[in-house]
C-alpha cells in the first residue's frame, strides 16, 4: 500500500498502525482510531517541515535518528497542553488545609522536619500549575516562611517547558488569578500578556521527563505532594500501570498524590491507598511500603 503524501487525505490504515505502535512503545501514549484525524494533521506538519516528500521517508528517518531531535518534536507536535491558573483549584485548597499539615506532622513537625517539603507537578505544561502551587503557598500558607519549600515541574513537551521557563502568558491564561496577586506577581509585558516575576519562576525547577520511562524516572526522589492531573487518561492500562508505579517510585512512604478529577488510581494499580477528604480522593502511598 502507498504512502500517504506529505499534504491531503492523511495515513494509510497500515501507516496510522506502524506509527502508533511505533509511538506507544516510546512514549506511553496510545492513539486509538478515533485520534485518527488529530494523528493524520500533526503528522503532516512533521513531514512538510521535513526534507521529506513522503511519510515513508519521513518515518524511516526518524527510527533512524531519533537522537537529532525528530523523535522530540513530534512529541511536541502530538501532546495536548491547555491549562490555565487555579485550574481545579480545590485540590489546591486540600494540599493547604489538610495535606500539608498531615505532611509536617507525618515527618516530625515543624520543629523537627529534615529537608524540605516536596511538590512536584507532572505534567506541568506550560507551568500555570507549578506557579499556582507558588502563589498559593506564598499567599495563603501560614508556615511558608518556617518550612523549606521545593517545588518542581515536568513534561516530555521540550517546548511547553520553554514556554514554562519564560513564563509570559495571556489574559486567559490569568484570568483566574486575583487581581492582587496579579498585581504582586506579575508584570505587564503589552499585548494582553503577563509574566510571572523572577522570584516566582526561581522558585520552580524544571525537568523535561516521560513519566512512563521507569529510567528517566528513578531521578525524582522522596516527594511529599505529586499533582499528576488529566494526563493518565491518554494511556492504556499498561502504561497507565507503568506510570502509576514510577510515581509511587517518586513519593515518600505517606506522600499524597492528586489525579484529574476523570481520573481514579483504583482502576490503574492498588498500591495506592485512596483517602477521602473533604475537597474529594487523594491518593496515598503507604506508610509502611519500602
Amino acid at each position: 500500500m502507498a504512502s500517504a503524501p506529505a499534504t491531503g487525505a492523511g495515513l494509510s490504515d497500515a501507516d496510522f498502525t506502524r506509527f502508533t505502535e511505533y509511538f506507544y512503545k516510546r512514549t506511553g501514549i496510545h492513539f486509538t482510531p478515533a485520534k485518527r484525524y488529530f494523528v493524520d494533521k500533526r503528522i503532516e506538519t512533521c513531514v512538510r517541515e521535513s526534507p521529506y516528500d513522503t511519510f515513508t521517508g519521513w518515518f524511516a528517518a526518524l527510527r533512524v535518528n531519533e537522537n537529532s531531535g525528530m523523535l522530540q518534536d513530534l512529541i511536541n507536535q502530538l501532546t495536548v497542553n491547555e491549562t490555565y491558573f487555579l485550574r481545579e483549584d480545590y485540590q489546591f485548597d486540600a494540599m493547604l488545609s489538610t495535606v500539608l499539615p498531615n505532611v509536617l506532622r507525618d515527618r516530625g513537625g515543624l520543629n523537627r522536619i529534615v529537608g524540605p517539603v516536596k511538590i512536584l507537578s507532572l505534567p506541568c505544561s506550560t507551568g500555570e500549575e507549578p506557579y499556582s502551587i507558588a502563589l498559593r503557598l506564598l499567599e495563603e500558607w501560614d508556615q511558608i516562611d518556617h518550612v523549606d519549600v521545593e517545588i518542581h515541574g515536568a513534561d516530555i513537551d521540550s517546548e511547553v517547558l520553554a514556554k514554562a521557563a519564560h513564563a509570559s502568558y495571556n489574559d486567559r491564561s490569568v484570568q483566574r488569578v486575583p487581581k492582587a496577586w496579579l498585581n504582586k506577581y506579575f508584570t505587564s509585558v503589552g499585548s494582553g500578556r503577563y509574566q510571572v516575576d523572577e522570584g516566582i519562576r526561581s522558585a520552580v525547577t524544571l525537568h523535561r521527563v516521560n513519566v512512563c520511562d521507569t529510567f528517566s524516572m528513578r531521578a525524582f526522589r522522596d516527594f511529599d505532594v505529586v499533582f499528576c492531573r488529566n494526563v493518565l487518561i491518554y494511556f492504556d492500562e499498561l502504561s497507565s500501570r507503568r506510570a502509576a508505579e514510577n510515581l509511587y517510585g517518586a513519593m515518600r512512604p505517606g506522600g499524597y498524590l492528586f489525579l484529574g478529577h476523570s481520573e481514579s488510581m483504583s482502576r490503574i494499580s492498588p498500591i495506592f491507598t485512596p483517602t477521602r477528604l473533604a475537597e474529594g480522593i487523594v491518593y496515598q502511598r503507604p506508610t509502611g511500603a519500602k
